[in-house]
């Protein structure tokens, strides 16, 4: 596929270093000389030095053949008009842009309607803001991803001793929980990846990402590890996009919400839009503000400053001062695994967490989501199975039947409003939403070409 990336900051330089592992043609503009000479080193693509709006750089970019535009610079209206200049000028088949702003978010009408030549639209904040929420409702989790709208979820957890599953056989998941249904999707043990099989054994400190149904989440997690109490007090350090909208979802869900923000004219911005929260104006990392207001009762504490490194001591300062789990907000791929191993319990990367939206409409077949993990060297996908036994490699054959590629495991299957835990003889029918496991993100072409019906299916 031959895609031009608009923007090589931190989004577009990692969408580009998981797409030029992908046998894609890959082209990237920017203004910044030293960020595409950076790319260039380090990757297979082309790049482009210009404005990303402007026809000619479209042109040399090689916008009349392209696949896909994908606009990710940090001006959302550069974004859309290059967006428009592809579609007008160049009729490029498909158009993504990250939009930022609110004001042009709360407008669908702007998308929707094709006044913009816009295909898909990519908020960052409204994708980090439902990561978090997730986290928030399973405090335990490293990691919770939705599939099929909700239904099923794919969850990362630390398993710890006194877990009663923790060094006990797969095979005997039945025996603790025989009224849940549960696939194990794979085991991280010291960085390593273990492909589960019947006899495989869970040990503590395993990352182990389990996929349920949703009702069914917390009583795997129990399973592997002694849960927390549930979560009622959050506080919020940052009181930008994210950390309002954070506020704005937590507040109606009936948590208690204290959102600290440093700006005085933010701060009043803020009172006009939160009902419940209480918003206070000052440092997110004074330690005397942090116990005025109780750090040490706090269930969450979740760092979203635009500063990363305020991020990070602040969240290392709540969490010395008593904070039940902190969160900390980071942009820097090399910092994520250096903090998440220290004082803070989990490191939020935005570029990981776009980057499996973007996927999402980059995927050949019919695939509804993307998750990347393990810094995008894994991939969760949910891919719909179309056709016939003719047609498909997929339908009308049972799972052990199907030739997925190596370290690639499914793990469960929607049948409309049914969860199907996967089993070696379950039989995969038309318009299944099946959810799979890649280890090695580099095998994604070969679950695509799985899921493609044959040309000859009408």
């Amino acid at each position: 596929m031959k895609i031009i990336i608009l923007g090589a900051g931190q989004v577009g330089a990692s969408l580009a270093a998981n797409l030029s592992v992908e046998a894609n043609d890959i082209t990237v503009v920017d203004k910044n000389p030293g960020l595409l000479s950076n790319l260039q080193e380090h990757f297979d693509l082309r790049t482009i030095v210009g404005q990303a709006s402007h026809p000619h750089v479209l042109f040399q970019a090689g916008a009349e053949d392209a696949d896909m535009v994908i606009a990710v610079t940090n001006s959302d209206e550069t974004n859309m008009i290059a967006c428009q200049v592809a579609h007008v000028l160049y009729h490029t088949p498909t158009k993504i842009a990250r939009i930022r702003e609110v004001d042009y978010l709360h407008h669908k009408e702007l998308f929707d309607k094709g006044f913009l030549a816009i295909d898909h639209v990519i908020s960052p904040e409204q994708v980090v803001t439902r990561y978090i929420e997730r986290l928030v409702h399973y405090p335990d989790a490293l990691q919770v991803l939705d599939f099929a709208k909700g239904k099923v979820q794919l969850v990362a957890i630390k398993a710890f001793y006194g877990g009663p599953l923790v060094g006990q056989a797969l095979r005997t998941l039945e025996d603790y929980m025989p009224e849940v249904e549960t696939r194990i999707a794979a085991i991280y043990r010291r960085g390593r990846a273990i492909i589960p099989e019947g006899n495989t054994v869970i040990e503590a400190d395993d990352e182990v990402f389990f996929i349920a149904a949703t009702q069914h989440i917390r009583t795997v997690m129990s399973g592997l590890r002694e849960l927390d109490k549930p979560t009622k007090k959050v506080m919020i350090a940052g009181g930008g996009n994210i950390g309002t909208r954070l506020a704005e979802v937590l507040e109606i869900q009936k948590y208690q919400v204290k959102l600290i923000e440093h700006g005085k004219a933010r701060t009043e911005e803020i009172a006009e839009i939160l009902n419940k929260t209480i918003i206070l104006q000052g440092d997110v990392a004074d330690e005397d503000l942090l116990r005025d207001e109780n750090i040490s009762e706090v269930d969450i504490f979740c760092a979203v400053t635009n500063d990363e490194q305020i991020n990070i001591l602040s969240a290392m300062l709540a969490k010395n001062l008593g904070a039940r789990k902190v969160m900390a907000l980071i942009n820097r791929a090399a910092y994520v695994d250096l903090v998440q191993s220290s004082t803070i319990d989990i490191a939020i990367s935005p570029q990981q967490a776009t980057i499996g939206n973007l996927l999402t409409h980059v995927r050949r077949g019919d695939i509804v989501a993307v998750h990347s993990l393990r810094r995008g060297a894994a991939e969760a996908i949910e891919a719909v199975a179309h056709g016939d036994k003719k047609a498909s490699k997929v339908v009308g054959r049972r799972i052990d039947q199907i030739k997925l590629p190596p370290n690639t495991t499914i793990s469960a299957i929607v049948r409309g409003e049914k969860v199907i835990m996967a089993h070696h003889d379950t039989v995969i029918e038309s318009e299944d939403h099946v959810i799979l496991f890649l280890v090695d993100k580099r095998r994604i072409n070969a679950v695509e070409r799985l899921f493609q019906v044959s040309a000859l299916f009408l």
